[in-house]
């Protein structure tokens, strides 16, 4: 069987942290460990999904000791990767405390923390009727695991029936190469396998497998609940589902080389505004595969290269509207990020050979071959060059009118006590902090304005580490730099514009992220 680079290093390097009946948790050099390939799609954008790259590794045998590694680090965003091994039940998964955790029994929580790997080796690491929830946290990769029958009802419960499910302001996630699965509906206890909401943006799922589930899963709760895109569904198998494959609510994903099979009452579900670009992906044995369906919210749709086999499709009423028999595009989508397309007739042998947990880490070479990513110590993280060169603060104030107080504002995480609104209230008096020492903010627009310059201004007393102002509509990086001060930027037209700190020595404090036209 083939072994990856870290657990070699076991055989030679046997570090015991922590040993006995939580599990084991063994810590190994920093370098030594490897998650296989890089993120893809949108979870390149927005500065990158690295997880825990450059932190340290353990390994952990159940969830109390996932918790514990959680809990050791020195921080809420210390990096750090945890090697998984063995089945990981309710039976095995405390709560556990510290101050670089915010953890809970019965569910693998991902909350308030930032840079981790999770990530299945040797034989394999399955959480059975155990999900994993990620809330307000960012650059968090999850590799390799399979995750089944988590129930919201019934018992045991866990994670509100999701497999994985992220919600309130998370950013930069990758799930890669996961196995997410149910034995039924709702009627049976279950809910979604891949659940996003309340403001979950810049996330990817490549390569994994969700079947047997009445629901696939959603990207945002409710019509009016619009906070999050930029997904990317790509190289999945999505079998035996009735439905959400994934329902999307607002925002935009980029679906492309998945392979569609049995999805018995509705699959890619665009409401609300919603664009998804569909590509080069197959559909077979399946209804009403592409759509806005039970609601009157339209969504949009851009479609090439796409095979429909075997497909029923409904009738148009009031709340279905189905883009087949004959789909065509009702929108563009401009994609940010670099990517390969296998052709649809390969889709549903290179999805089989790679897709799903325990496939060895296989991927596409873009010309429908599967190929096997070379492991390699994974480095420490460095901030992504900008596009443009980098700016100097500008000591001059602004003119002009501050667009900001027109706006509104979200980000990453907020410190007790503190608001996202702060920084566009005018007051030097009131700020926003991240939960911990990096994070980001955003201000936004109902419509598209036009930003030229920036002025970043901190409370009294606080220093300001390392930052890159982003557009927050693309990703795009739009400026970096260091410090309080006015900044300009290329003049940009969007709806939000995000200021992302990756650095500082202590808790930042923004008191204002003010924007001008010019």
């Amino acid at each position: 069987m083939r072994r990856s680079v870290a657990r070699r290093l076991y055989a030679a390097v046997a570090t015991m942290a922590v040993a006995g009946a939580t599990g084991v948790v063994m810590a190994m050099p920093q370098a030594s460990a490897a998650v296989a390939g890089g993120a893809t799609g949108y979870a390149t954008q927005n500065g990158g999904t690295t997880g825990g790259a450059g932190g340290q590794t353990v390994k952990a045998t159940t969830g109390t000791a996932i918790h514990t590694a959680l809990c050791n680090r020195a921080s809420a965003s210390t990096p750090i990767i945890i090697e998984v091994e063995g089945t990981i039940n309710h039976g095995n998964t405390a709560k556990v405390s510290g101050d670089s955790c915010n953890t809970a029994a019965g569910v693998i929580e991902l909350k308030q923390i930032s840079n981790v790997t999770i990530v299945g080796v040797g034989s394999g690491a399955v959480f059975d009727q155990l999900g994993i929830h990620i809330r307000e946290s960012s650059n968090i990769i999850i590799q390799n695991v399979t995750v089944k029958n988590v129930k919201k009802s019934g018992s045991p419960t866990s994670n509100g029936g999701d497999a994985i499910g992220m919600e309130s302001d998370v950013r930069n996630v990758w799930v890669d190469h996961a196995t997410l699965e149910a034995s039924g509906g709702e009627s049976e206890g279950f809910d979604g396998l891949f659940d996003m909401k309340d403001n979950t943006q810049y996330v990817t799922l490549s390569y994994s497998t969700l079947r047997n589930s009445g629901r696939g899963g959603l990207i945002g709760s409710s019509e009016t609940e619009l906070s999050n895109g930029f997904v990317t569904f790509h190289h999945n198998l999505y079998e035996n589902l009735d439905s959400r494959t994934p329902l999307l609510r607002g925002g935009i994903a980029h679906i492309y080389n998945n392979y569609y099979v049995k999805l018995n009452e509705s699959g890619i579900n665009s409401r609300a505004g919603a664009k998804a670009k569909v590509e080069n992906s197959y559909f077979k044995d399946s209804k009403d595969v592409l759509g806005t369906f039970y609601t009157d919210a339209a969504g949009y749709w851009q479609v090439s290269g796409n095979t429909f086999d075997n497909i029923t499709w409904s009738a148009k009423s009031s709340e279905n509207n189905p883009a087949g028999p004959n789909p065509t595009s009702n929108t563009s989508v401009s994609i940010p990020y670099a990517y390969s397309l296998d052709d649809a007739s390969c889709v549903p042998s290179i999805v089989a050979a790679t897709a799903g947990a325990n496939k060895g880490l296989k991927v596409s070479d873009g010309s429908c071959t599967p190929t096997t990513p070379t492991q390699t110590p994974t480095p420490t993280p460095t901030n992504p060059t900008p596009t443009d060169p980098t700016p100097t603060p500008d000591p001059t104030q602004p003119s002009g009118t501050n667009l900001s107080l027109a706006g509104g504002a979200d980000g990453s995480s907020k410190a007790s006590g503190t608001s996202y609104g702060n920084v566009r209230d005018g007051s030097l008096s009131t700020y926003w902090s991240p939960a911990s020492s990096t994070g980001s903010v955003s201000v936004k627009w109902g419509t598209a304005t036009s930003v030229a310059k920036a002025n970043i201004k901190v409370a009294s007393g606080s220093t300001l580490g390392s930052w890159r102002i982003l557009n927050g509509d693309t990703g795009a990086v739009l400026a970096t730099g260091s410090g309080a001060g006015a900044v300009t930027l290329p003049k940009t037209s969007l709806k939000k514009i995000t200021l992302d700190i990756t650095s500082s020595s202590g808790t930042p404090k923004i008191a204002e992220f003010e924007t001008y036209a010019g």
